[in-house]
């Protein structure tokens, strides 16, 4: 059973501005809670739903049957949103939601590989289709690849040490599972340092994950599409759970919002300058009391929106 505790599901929901004939899309279906809450809001409008894991396909599919059938699953990367959504006919949408990260199922069920502390082979892949795995990273990824990788995806401090115990480690078998890997990572740190911020492999496997899943790649990409496809008034929100992805968004929002550097003697600014989006969110949105007890991923959860601007907005009369 595919069991997601959404988070942050009212706040993203109260800000996407849901209009019953509207076009939304969930980039990251998962278990389907900010589908199921989208789609029970719509009448004549319609949902699509993006996953890599056909797991999450089928079980948001009964789901949200049972709620409407004005929704369509797509099993694909979200950076294929608009190839995907172009090959359907849609060519604007009212507002998208991403919840980054990955779902409590994949980390819950031991043979996906994502977890360090139950024992799998390495896999660590959110589409079970693709080729690359946790493994290949690990036994075959060059020395310095791994170096970038755990310093760019994991900010991991001690990268060079342990890519280091890695090809040692390897050199005499092949690496095959989890807690292999999160005992060699162990052991290449120092203990001093082990004794705080958490399980020591932490920013190792979640290095590793992000490469076999290239999702700061994908997440670029989508993110700039999903603004492009918006509609005026329509908006994008984003859950993000780490500095990375988190660094991104808020990136790409300023940029959209901002006016560009124009010479100081000009009165007006021209039309073609004006930014074609607005921050909704300044700061982030972040859990409450409440949810924060409930539920720990919440924690790390941090809500952006922005909104595209109608033309009468940008030079009104």
């Amino acid at each position: 059973m595919f069991n997601h505790v959404t988070v942050l599901l009212e706040e993203t929901i109260n800000e996407l501005n849901i209009r019953p004939d509207g076009t939304y899309v969930d980039c990251t279906l998962g278990g389907g809670g900010h589908s199921a809450a989208i789609l029970s809001r719509l009448t004549s409008g319609h949902l699509y739903g993006f996953d890599r894991d056909m797991a999450a396909i089928t079980a948001a599919n009964d789901r949200l049957s049972a709620i409407s059938p004005n929704f369509t699953l797509i099993h694909s990367d979200f950076r294929r949103i608009r190839q995907e959504l172009e090959q359907r006919g849609v060519m604007t949408i009212d507002g998208c939601v991403f919840d980054l990260g990955v779902s409590s199922p994949q980390f819950d069920d031991a043979s996906r590989g994502f977890s360090y502390q139950k024992d799998a082979r390495l896999d660590m892949r959110m589409d079970q289709t693709q080729s690359l795995s946790a493994y290949e990273v690990v036994n075959e990824y060059k020395y310095e690849d791994l170096v970038r990788i755990l310093y760019r995806y994991g900010e991991e401090k001690f990268a060079k040490s342990i890519a280091r115990r890695i090809e040692e480690s390897r050199k005499e078998a092949p690496i095959e599972t989890t807690l292999q890997l999160a005992e060699i990572v162990k052991s290449a740190i120092p203990a001093r340092a082990r004794r705080t911020g958490g399980h020591p492999a932490k920013r190792t496997f979640q290095a590793i994950r992000i490469e076999v899943n290239d999702e700061l790649g994908a997440f670029d990409i989508a993110l700039d599409d999903a603004m492009d496809l918006l509609s005026a008034g329509g908006r994008v929100c984003v859950i993000t759970f780490h500095s990375l992805e988190d660094r991104i968004c808020k990136r790409t929002f300023v940029e959209a919002s901002k006016v560009p550097d124009l010479p100081k003697n000009i009165a007006v600014i021209p039309e073609s300058a004006m930014p074609r989006f607005k921050r909704v969110t300044r700061k982030p949105i972040t859990a409450g009391e409440d949810e924060l007890q409930a539920n720990n991923r919440a924690h790390s959860a941090k809500l952006r929106v922005i909104e595209r601007i109608a033309d009468n907005e940008k030079n009104p009369q």
